[in-house]
């Protein structure tokens, strides 16, 4: 594993190395996770995209770093931190959490200009106006423990251990915070970019209109897949996922490419 080279190597993990010019694909974890959680995606994609893993501050070796508790001040330093350096083309695949805020982060590469945007993969989260009032992040521990259990995206033995719960609980509680009171922009304009959503068709957090809501939130090709599963279907279908990936970015390099006169 190296992390990503230049001053953006404190918010990127690059576990294996891309083709020379091969598309950027930046993968946003969920609620609570972390960059390692997208290695077997990473090694499965490479070297035919070159997969830049977020690692949120708050966790594993930026656990003594302030974690926001606002999503846009989260998507402002992932922006930030992603044209630090010529980005070049770039798609943003995100998970639960990691989906809005790629929302959020293609809104900030469209209105700057500041990278060529090939397109979004959203995964596991309803379209972020499609509001919902939750309030997981005013729970006590054992009640955030209670909704992870439920979603099934978490090791049982982590929740076992008691040190590490300590350690990990203040992210997660800020994570959740910042998603569930997170509002859209209103009267924004809609994505130019293409937009992929990627859903479990058991998924107890997010139904097949809520997925589909994503389809007003872009100007630009609207693509839904759903897999057998839950929140977390892609720990259960990791070829189908890959290949799902691997043909949207196809798809969105097709419609980027420019035609013949």
């Amino acid at each position: 594993m190296s992390a990503a080279s230049g001053p953006y190597d404190t918010w990127f993990r690059r576990y294996e190395p891309g083709s020379p010019g091969a598309v950027k694909l930046v993968a946003l974890p969920h609620a609570g996770g972390s960059a390692p959680y997208f290695v077997p995606l990473a090694r499965a994609l490479a070297p035919e995209l070159d997969v830049l893993c977020v690692q949120y501050p708050g966790r594993q070796e930026r656990y003594r770093e302030p974690v926001p508790t606002e999503l846009r001040e989260l998507a402002d330093q992932v922006y930030k931190a992603l044209v630090s350096v010529p980005v070049g083309p770039v798609v943003l695949f995100g998970h639960s959490m990691g989906a809005v805020l790629a929302y959020e982060i293609a809104r900030r590469l469209e209105e700057s200009g500041g990278g060529e945007l090939l397109g979004v993969i959203a995964s596991g989260r309803r379209a972020p106006h499609r509001y919902r009032e939750e309030t997981v992040h005013l729970r006590d521990d054992d009640g955030i423990i209670a909704e992870i259990r439920q979603l099934s995206g978490t090791d049982p033995g982590a929740l076992a251990d008691e040190d590490l719960l300590r350690m990990v609980m203040p992210a997660l509680r800020a994570d959740y915070r910042a998603v569930e009171t997170y509002r859209t922009t209103p009267g924004a304009a809609p994505l130019s970019a293409p937009v992929t959503v990627l859903t479990g068709e058991s998924d107890p957090r997010v139904s097949a209109d809520d997925a589909r809501a994503w389809e007003e939130l872009t100007s630009g090709t609207f693509r839904l897949r759903s897999f057998p599963g839950g929140h977390f279907y892609l720990n259960g279908r990791p070829a189908e996922v890959t290949a799902a990936i691997r043909e949207s970015v196809g798809a969105f390099r097709s419609a980027a490419a420019p035609t013949s006169p």
